[in-house]
C-alpha cells in the first residue's frame, strides 16, 4: 500500500505561507487521488483537500477555499500543499493520504503565530 512522508511544515506568523510536500512509495502516485488532512490539539482529523490523479479536479473545505491549492508532480511522486493567508486556527499536523486505502504518514506540524 502506499506510503507517505509528509514535510514542509514549520512556524509562521499570520498572513504569511507554507508549502507542505508528500513524498509517495509503495506505489506510483499518478496510480492515485490524494487527500490533504489535518488535525488540530483536542480536535478530530479533518479532511481539507481532494485531488484527483491526473490533478485536474480538486476539492477544499470551506475553511480553506481560496487560500490553500493542492498539485502534484506524478513524475516526482510528489504531492504540494500550497497554503497563503495563514490564520491561527490553521495550526495543526498536517497530513497526507491516499484517497482510497494507504497509510497515514507521520505528518507535519504548522504553527501560525504572532
Amino acid at each position: 500500500q502506499l506510503q507517505v512522508v509528509e514535510s514542509g511544515g514549520g512556524l509562521v506568523q499570520p498572513g504569511g505561507s507554507l508549502r507542505l510536500s508528500c513524498v509517495v512509495s509503495g506505489g506510483t502516485l499518478e496510480d492515485y487521488a490524494m487527500s490533504w488532512f489535518r488535525q488540530a490539539p483536542g480536535k478530530e482529523r479533518e479532511k481539507i483537500s481532494c485531488i484527483s490523479r491526473s490533478g485536474t479536479s480538486t476539492f477544499y473545505a470551506d475553511s480553506v477555499e481560496g487560500r490553500f491549492t493542492a498539485s502534484r508532480d506524478n513524475a516526482k511522486n510528489t504531492l504540494y500543499l500550497q497554503m497563503t493567508d495563514l490564520k491561527p486556527e490553521d495550526t495543526a499536523v498536517y497530513y497526507c493520504k491516499a484517497y482510497f486505502g494507504g497509510h497515514w504518514g507521520q505528518g507535519t506540524q504548522v504553527t501560525v503565530t504572532s
